[in-house]
């Protein structure tokens, strides 16, 4: 890695102190701070009081000398409140300027809660000021020291005027208050901590422009590409309209995070970026995680229904056959009951030894043929559990070898990608050990050579 680029630990730093008493804000944090780092802008869209304007604040401290502005938008909102106040003394000489020391215009992370309630009369302002960090002021157009807005909202609007202003936020982070496993320690919170014992070093102005410059040698490998594709296809599928300038943009954020990474290209675990660039709406991104996790990652939760179901089938005929009584029924059950109702009042060595002969005597026997061909169809099917298990446990490996070193990929995530395989090996292996216990129990029928050796039906386990 060049050594004007960030190094990973003084990242993780920065991430770690971003999210420092933000419970369940793992995504949310390292999606801002990479965008912020690409060049790009955030929306987090969830209720009040779920931590936006403290992530957006946080995020500020992460670069060095930046300026920090924050509004919260309403449709009475003026532009003077953004852009600051005419100057009036620019009026004396016939020219229409704005005093924009301290407004938007000269910060650098920007936070503008309620973000499309503004009027059009802002937002038209606010398109160029994003897309191009250029604002008009009077006559000149000054460029500006814009890094990234975070832009807030409860909902995502419906309105076709609103829809270019909300393409300009590339990562769009759906916010939530925190789950019911969480609220126990939400409410254990002591105040926001001053920060880790180490600060963070900040980013500097020379660190952010190297990322941009850089990146674009960053390759997109022809696996990646196919992914992608695949990708598009499945987004028309879903209904979700993407522009050329997103994907482009979608493929300027991966080779961000490569980079950032130490890494020379894109691989396809970068991917989990996805939901968050091509979801227009919130609704649309768990079917996006969901192609990650399957598709991607591979690591999606199996349940083995056919395998359940050949498992309950041995187990139920091993359960029939070992109650069925021994043919030609004789007065051993009559024998039995009699040797227990003596031993009951202090059973004796030689009743337990009569007592043990009886019930041997009542169990069925079976032809060593029938046993074998019991025998035989478990093994298949063990074979066939067998195969997959190890199949997955190398995966889950190879799974874990690629997420070691991660820093953007959330810990949340990745836990959820292990937990789905771990949750699949451990079903294979209940069921495989069950299996095994079936054949122990055919294996043990007693047998009787004197029978007609005869093949029975194999047990009916479905597809």
């Amino acid at each position: 890695m060049d050594a004007a680029l960030p190094d990973r630990s003084r990242l993780a730093a920065l991430v770690a102190r971003l999210e420092a008493g933000l419970l369940e804000r793992d995504t949310a944090v390292r999606l801002a701070l990479l965008a912020a780092l690409a060049g790009e802008h955030v929306l987090l869209i969830g209720p009040p009081g779920t931590a936006k304007s403290e992530l957006a604040r946080r995020l500020h401290g992460a670069f060095a000398g930046a300026r920090y502005f924050e509004r919260l938008l309403t449709r009475f909102s003026t532009p003077e409140e953004l852009f600051g106040p005419l100057s009036l003394k620019a009026l004396e000489h016939d020219r229409y300027e704005r005093l924009i020391d301290g407004y938007l215009p000269t910060a650098s992370i920007a936070f503008l809660d309620e973000v499309f309630k503004a009027n059009s009369a802002i937002l038209n302002a606010l398109l160029t000021l994003l897309n191009e960090r250029e604002f008009d002021n009077g006559s000149a157009r000054l460029h500006t020291p814009l890094i990234s807005v975070v832009g807030a909202t409860n909902e995502v609007p419906a309105e076709e005027a609103l829809m270019a202003f909300h393409d300009r936020f590339l990562v769009r982070v759906p916010v939530a208050g925190v789950s019911d496993a969480a609220f126990g320690a939400l409410l254990a919170l002591g105040p926001p901590p001053a920060g880790p014992a180490t600060p963070a070093a900040p980013i500097d102005g020379q660190t952010l422009r190297e990322v941009i410059a850089q990146r674009d040698g960053v390759a997109l490998p022809a696996a990646v590409i196919d992914a992608l594709a695949a990708l598009r296809a499945f987004v028309q599928s879903q209904g979700i309209t993407v522009s050329d300038r997103r994907w482009r943009q979608l493929v300027g954020l991966l080779r961000s995070a490569a980079l950032t990474e130490g890494r020379d290209a894109v691989d396809r675990f970068d991917l989990w970026l996805v939901p968050y660039v091509l979801a227009a709406q919130p609704a649309q991104v768990p079917a996006l995680q969901e192609w990650f996790v399957a598709e991607i990652a591979r690591a999606a939760p199996q349940d083995a229904p056919w395998l359940t179901r050949a498992v309950e089938a041995f187990e139920k005929q091993l359960e029939i056959e070992l109650s069925m009584p021994a043919e030609g029924g004789d007065d051993s059950a009559g024998k039995l009951a009699l040797a227990r109702a003596i031993g009951g009042a202090g059973e004796s060595g030689m009743l337990r030894v009569v007592s043990s002969a009886l019930e041997d005597a009542m169990r069925r026997r079976w032809s060593p043929v029938h046993v074998a061909a019991r025998l035989a169809q478990v093994d298949a099917v063990m074979q066939r559990a067998t195969e997959p298990l190890g199949a997955l446990r190398e995966r889950a490996a190879a799974l874990q070898h690629a997420l070691d070193g991660r820093l953007w990929l959330p810990p949340s995530l990745a836990a959820t990608l292990r937990g789905n395989l771990q949750h699949t090996i451990a079903l294979l292996e209940s069921l495989h050990t069950r299996l095994a216990a079936v054949r122990e129990g055919f294996a043990a029928m007693p047998l009787d050579e004197a029978l007609p050796q005869v093949e029975p039906e194999p047990i009916a386990i479905g597809a």
